[in-house]
This record gives C-alpha cells, structure tokens and sequence, in this order.
C-alpha cells in the first residue's frame, strides 16, 4: 500500500523484565550500593538506565537494530530519548544501519542534542508545539512564528527537516487536548494549516483524523471513541494530506522547496511562500481570534493559482488585501485538488 515501517527505538533504558536485566546487569547503571537504577534525574522508576560505558552492550543494541533492517526491511527508527545515548554511539549505530539502505532517523528530542545530517535526519519540533500553544494563550503573533521559521533553516540542513506537531502522546496524557491547549477549533485548524505548510513532516496522533477531544491514559489501554458517521475532520485532514503530497514545494528531503516570509501589516497575520520550481504554494494564516483585513505582499510570485477552500482557479495580485476571519487563512496552490 506504499507505506513506510518506523519502528519505535527506546536506546536510553529497558523494562525492567528485560532479560538483560538478569543476564547482563553489568550492562546497566547501577547506584552507590550497586544496584541497578532508573534513568538519573527522571522519576521514570518503571524503567531500567542502560549504561553506556558497557562496550558489550552498545554491540548488542546495534545488532538489535541491524536485525530489524536486515530481517523485516523496515525503512527507519523513532529513537525515543535520543539525547539521553551518548551521540558517539548514534555514530557507530547510524553507519552500520545506512550502509544497508537509506533509512528515516527521527531523534524525539531537540535538534542541537543530535548530530542532524549525520545521524538522523529529523527531529521533534518542540519550539513550534510551544508556538501552537501560544496561540491559545493570545502570545504567538507573525514574530514568534518568523522566529520558528528562522530556526528550522538554521538547525536543519539541506535534506534534513523537522517533524511538525500540534500534538503527541505525551502531550495528550500529560498537557491535555489540541482543543483545550489551542482554545478552539479554529485554532487547531489554523495551527495544521501551518504544520503541514512548513518545512518538514507533519505528525498525526491517534484520534487527531476524526477530532478527538479526550486525553488517553499514559499507561493503560484507553481506546479512541471513533464516532459513528463521520468526522468533518477526517475531510480536513486528508485535503492537507493531498496538498502536502502532491505539490513538489512542500516536499520534504533533498526536493523540499524554499521558503520565504511575506510582510504583511498585521502583527497578527503569518504569511509565506513555499517554492519549487513551477510549484507554489502561498500561505497566510490569521494567529488570532479576531477577524482582520490584511495587506500581503506577494510580489514576484502573484499569478494564477488554485484557491485551496473551493479549488477553484483564481488570479492572485501582487498585492492584495483579504479579511481573515478569526483563525482563518488563505492557501492558493499551483495544482488543483481532488478532495473538496
């Protein structure tokens, strides 16, 4: 079906009925009374703190993971905790794996505590979260999310990219909802708009595709209340899915497209253009929860294009001047889309 298997890596630490626990207990950290510990400096007391001084271990890990690439084929590792494993390990680890076949290395921890480029190829987009969430608070506005820009460009290099989110399984559990951090509807809406039009790959937690309004226990089996008829969030999604795919400036990799900011004259407006090529994709999102009348500037890129909303053919002016409604935007796209 053309999907891709990542499997989730926890290098950082095992359960503690780990059968390495009782056959290689050298391989673990172990306190002043020489007991085998958690992780230091968490409560994670379910788990058990690999040591990574033990030579022996880091080769049975890598083998481990070799293992799962030469048996099973699959296509790349979810590297739980990664800046937790001494990156010298990640070192070893990533040269043995590649040389088999290109693989997707996604860090869940921030960009500068990995090697990006090098040893992964991806990593979690806190900072963007922590933007997303602000916008609930009234606090993110063009400037916060200029400076998001500005580090995606400065912390990924050509053919790496981060992994955009609104949120995850931690952020479920533990922070609440999209809906109850963002505020609104609209707010998650606006705030995907923006995560699958960045650079980088959009993540989609469970129940988010049918608009799930429930925090899942962290520990225990809590299954998603699939609705009965469908979710109008379902069609949302899968419009951005078609977008994101099938227009070549929002790739991801070596073929992403560049990405320029658009001065507009509102503080509450982001806008920016994606480009590769003859493929375009212009974005303007309104970050508040007020209506706007907005100036954007599109310069060398006005032209004809598809609006997003109706898929119908539109000319887009040099400049223009739209009314946002709260939480609204505006996307016009180089190909037209099946999906209404």
């Amino acid at each position: 079906m053309g999907f891709k298997i990542v499997l989730d890596w926890v290098a950082n630490h095992t359960g503690w009925d780990n059968a390495w626990v009782t056959q290689h207990p050298d391989w673990y950290t172990k306190d002043s009374k020489g007991n085998i510990t958690w992780p230091p400096g968490t409560d994670w007391t379910d788990v058990a703190d690999l040591n990574y001084n033990s030579q022996a271990m880091r080769a049975e890990m890598i083998a481990s993971m070799k293992y799962w690439v030469d048996t099973y084929d699959i296509d790349g590792f979810r590297c739980d905790v990664a800046g937790g494993v001494p990156n010298d390990f990640w070192n070893t680890a990533t040269q043995t794996l590649t040389a088999i076949k290109p693989l997707w290395m996604l860090a869940e921890s921030m960009p500068d505590e990995v090697t990006i480029g090098t040893n992964f190829t991806s990593a979690y987009n806190w900072p963007l979260k922590d933007a997303f969430n602000g916008m609930g608070k009234g606090t993110t506005d063009s400037w916060t999310m200029s400076s998001e820009i500005s580090r995606i460009k400065n912390d990924y290099s050509k053919g790496n990219y981060p992994m955009n989110f609104i949120t995850n399984h931690d952020e479920n559990s533990w922070s609440g909802t999209e809906y109850t951090r963002l505020g609104s509807l609209g707010a998650v809406k606006a705030g995907a708009v923006i995560s699958f039009t960045l650079p980088g790959a959009p993540l989609l937690y469970t129940g988010q595709e049918v608009g799930m309004n429930k925090m899942l226990k962290f520990f225990e089996k809590d299954q998603v209340d699939y609705p009965a008829t469908p979710s109008p969030m379902t069609a949302f999604y899968k419009k951005l899915v078609e977008l994101k795919t099938k227009n070549a400036a929002l790739a991801v990799g070596t073929a992403a497209g560049s990405i320029a900011e658009v001065i507009t004259n509102k503080d509450a407006v982001l806008a920016y253009v994606r480009v590769a090529g003859k493929a375009k994709v212009l974005v303007a999102v309104n970050l508040s929860g007020k209506a706007t009348s907005v100036k954007l500037s599109w310069g060398k890129n006005a032209g004809s294009f598809y609006d997003y909303a109706t898929n119908k053919k539109v000319t887009v002016a040099s400049s223009q001047t739209v009314t946002l409604p709260a939480w609204g935007y505006k996307v016009y796209t180089t190909n037209v889309l099946t999906n209404k």
